[in-house]
Formats: structure tokens, C-alpha cells, sequence
């Protein structure tokens, strides 16, 4: 099988500059314009002056999501004292699960200024291929059916990538008729294998996935192996970084990272160790909270740490430069939306896990909505370039944030909607002020 396009044999300069495709995806660049970072051995007040400068240039990452989802929780403890309780907090984690992994799902082709509109709809047959062979009569072994649904929902999403590469179809329209396809397929395969339109979750493993958890003890043990595996390996960066002269941090700020990446990782463990049963012991952090953490490493690696990460950002930096580099953008893009289909699959098996079941009334297009606005939210660009795994984390949080505290003061859906609107419109408002900043410095 041909490339789905085919890069030139040897890199082409660009220009006066001669960028390579790793000028073009060189860290503290955007499509190979450089951004503005401190000095290799700046010193703390060095650092902190060229982190404002940033902000200035329209670079502020994480802050307006972070100030939102804090103004968001003060808001609710103050109307309601059981908000920032430990069994609502836990229970706000896994019903944000489902969000942030669609998130994650989107931000692959967001990176490139695409769009998948079908993820909803993919996330669904994920679940239902799951659920089917796990049941009778098939009693497949759960990791089995994981693994089919999960591969059939990359399928479709590299069917989509291939499509917009080469017959050159925007996203947009692809994946709306993605959307409306895989809709008649959740239909169909509802209809022929469940009952009453639905097929209900029988493997306890899947079950599991949601409403399992740790043990207490356990909980500690992974923390401790955790924090001290982001200690070791982000203070090792670093000093490596200053000994061949690149950009870093200074140790300040790195002891500062790691302190604020234990205190959160220990807060999250005495919440979810904190019994919330009534009539029975419940406690632990569920097993959903370490597979997105999973999912974040991993894809975080892949996006800053790996060659095929900084071409994604390249390509939607400015393709034509990353194709003139010798960056393939066929290959590259049609990695970005299997990744694509598959992450939305694995969030469709934690949505029927958290239901118990998979039914034909599952709202694919509402879920597609969810998922672009938590990546929107946390601070990926609609328009390509820019976007991280920490953003959909974020922004997930935020509407699972403005759903659970609404729900606990028992306003009606009609208010979640317009808020969640509200917070997604001002997201993307922030987005083109920063984006208008950059043009105009």
C-alpha cells in the first residue's frame, strides 16, 4: 500500500532560514517560529520574567482554565457544603472520565487544525463490539473484546484520515457523514444482539473498570512509585537539558514542580481512601482514575518526547513548510486520526462501564460536543498548532465540574447547557485574543 502521500527524497530549505522538519518542530517553536524562552542558566527572577513575557505574547497555557475550575469550586462549596465532600470529589472524578478521554481523543486532530466529528458515535461502537463479545454467547476474554472494539474504532477513524488525505475532503464534512454512519451501525448491532435495546455488561472486569477499586494500601504504593518515577525522570531532563546548553528551568522551578505534582497526587489518594459508603466500606481510588493517568503519560510522551509528536505540531503550525521540510503529511495525519478513533473507543468502553450497559439511545452527537469542548476549553486551538493532553484533563474537569454542582443543587439540564456554552464560548474567546496577540507582536 502506497504512502498516503509522499514527502520529497531530501529536505527542502525554506527560504533564507533552511528549516528542517526539526527547526519546524523544534520544543519552544510553533511551526518554526520561535517562541520566547528563558536562557539555559537563567536564574529564578530570570525565569519567571520570560514566563510573564509569554503571557504577554499570548502564550498563558493552563491559567484561565485553572482560574476557572478554582472560581467553579468556590462557587459550589459556597451553595452546597457537600461539593468538596470526598465521596462527591471521587464521583466527580469518574463522572469526568468519559469527557477527558474524548478530549484526549480529539486533541490529536485539533493539533492539526482538523476535526472529528464521529468520535461520539466511534466511542459507541467501541462499546458495543465490547460488550458483545464479552457476553453470551460469544464469553470472550475481557482484554480480547477490548482490544476488537478498540481496533475496529481505529479502523473507522484511519478510514476517515485516509479519505480527507487523499481525495483532499475537508474533516468536517468526513466525519459528519462518520457521525451519521456509525449511528446507523450502533443501531444496527444494538437491535441484533441486545434486548429491548440494549445490551447490558455482564463481564465483572469491565464492571470493574469504573466502579472498581484499589485498595487503600495499594492506592499509597502506586503514589509513592509515581511521584518519585516524575521526580527522578524530570530532574534528570532538566540537568541534562543544562549540560548540553538547551533551554531549562531553573532547579527552583523544577523542585517546584515536583512538589506541586506529590501534594496533588497525595491529596488525590486521602479523598479517594476516605470511606464514602453508607451501608458498606467504599473506598480506594477507582481503577478509571490510573487509566487516564495511563493514557496522559503515555500521550504526553508521544506528543512532546517523540519525532511524531513535533511534526503534529509542525503540520498544523504551517503544513506547507512542514511538507517542504520533508515531513510526510500523509502519514503523520493518518496516524493522528487512528489515534483519533482508537482513544474514542477506549472512552466509549468507560462510558458503558459506568452504565453498566450499552444501549441505542446513546447520544453520540452531544458526546462529540463534549469532546471538543473539553479540549477547547483546556486550551487546545480550534485552528491547529497548539494543544496538549494536560488541556482536555483540565477542561473535562470544568464540565464535569459545572454538571455534578449543578446536579447537587438541582438546577434543571437546560441551565448546564447554557453555562457549559457560556464557559466554551469564552474559551474560545480567549483563544482568539491570544491568537490575535501573537499576529500583532
Amino acid at each position: 500500500m502506497a504512502p498516503p502521500d509522499t514527502p520529497p527524497t531530501a529536505p527542502i530549505q525554506l527560504g533564507e532560514d533552511g528549516l528542517t522538519p526539526e527547526d519546524l518542530a523544534r520544543p519552544g517553536t510553533l511551526g518554526g517560529i520561535p517562541m520566547p524562552e528563558s536562557e539555559p542558566d537563567s536564574t529564578f527572577g530570570q525565569y519567571l520574567t520570560a514566563w510573564a513575557k509569554r503571557i504577554r505574547y499570548g502564550e498563558s497555557g493552563i491559567l484561565p482554565v485553572v482560574a476557572g475550575l478554582i472560581v467553579l469550586i468556590i462557587i459550589f462549596q459556597v451553595q452546597d457544603s457537600v461539593f468538596l465532600s470526598a465521596g462527591n470529589l471521587t464521583n466527580l472524578l469518574v463522572q469526568g472520565s468519559v469527557f477527558v478521554l474524548l478530549g484526549m481523543a480529539e486533541v490529536w486532530v485539533l493539533i492539526l487544525g482538523e476535526i472529528d466529528l464521529s468520535v461520539g458515535y466511534n466511542a459507541g461502537v467501541g462499546a458495543v463490539i465490547t460488550a458483545i463479545l464479552a457476553g453470551p454467547p460469544h464469553n470472550l476474554p475481557w482484554w480480547v473484546a477490548i482490544m476488537a472494539g478498540t481496533a475496529a474504532c481505529a479502523t473507522f477513524g484511519a478510514l476517515w484520515g485516509v479519505l480527507v488525505i487523499r481525495l483532499r475532503l475537508p474533516s468536517f464534512v468526513v466525519t459528519l457523514a462518520g457521525l451519521l454512519g456509525l449511528e446507523g451501525v450502533v443501531l444496527y448491532l444494538v437491535s441484533t444482539n441486545g434486548t429491548g435495546g440494549t445490551i447490558r455488561i455482564t463481564n465483572n472486569v469491565l464492571l470493574d473498570i469504573t466502579n472498581g477499586n484499589l485498595s487503600p494500601a495499594a492506592g499509597w504504593i502506586v503514589a509513592v512509585v509515581a511521584i518519585v518515577l516524575f521526580a527522578v525522570l524530570t530532574i534528570a531532563r532538566d540537568l541534562r537539558r543544562r549540560r548540553g546548553g538547551l533551554v531549562a528551568p531553573p532547579m527552583a522551578i523544577t523542585l517546584v514542580k515536583v512538589a506541586f505534582v506529590a501534594a496533588a497526587t497525595v491529596a488525590l489518594v486521602l479523598i479517594c481512601n476516605t470511606n464514602r459508603g453508607e451501608l458498606i466500606t467504599l473506598e480506594g481510588v477507582p481503577y478509571v482514575v490510573l487509566i487516564i493517568a495511563g493514557f496522559l503519560v503515555l500521550y504526553t510522551f508521544m506528543l512532546s518526547r517523540t519525532r511524531f509528536g513535533r511534526y503534529l505540531y509542525a503540520i498544523g503550525g504551517n503544513a506547507e513548510a512542514a511538507r517542504r521540510g520533508g515531513v510526510s503529511l500523509g502519514w503523520n495525519r493518518l496516524w493522528a486520526f487512528t489515534l483519533t478513533g482508537f482513544t474514542g473507543g477506549a472512552a466509549g468502553i468507560i462510558y458503558a462501564s459506568r452504565l453498566g450497559s450499552i444501549s441505542n439511545n446513546i447520544d453520540g452527537g452531544t458526546l462529540v460536543l463534549y469532546a471538543v469542548a473539553a479540549a477547547v476549553i483546556g486550551g487546545a486551538s480550534l485552528f491547529g498548532g497548539r494543544g496538549k493532553m494536560i488541556y482536555p484533563v483540565l477542561g473535562g474537569l470544568v464540565i464535569a465540574t459545572i454538571y455534578n454542582g449543578m446536579g447537587l443543587l438541582g438546577l434543571a439540564a437546560s441551565y448546564q447547557y447554557m453555562v457549559t456554552a457560556l464557559v466554551l464560548l469564552a474559551a474560545v474567546t480567549i483563544d482568539a485574543l491570544a491568537r490575535r496577540g501573537r499576529t500583532s507582536t
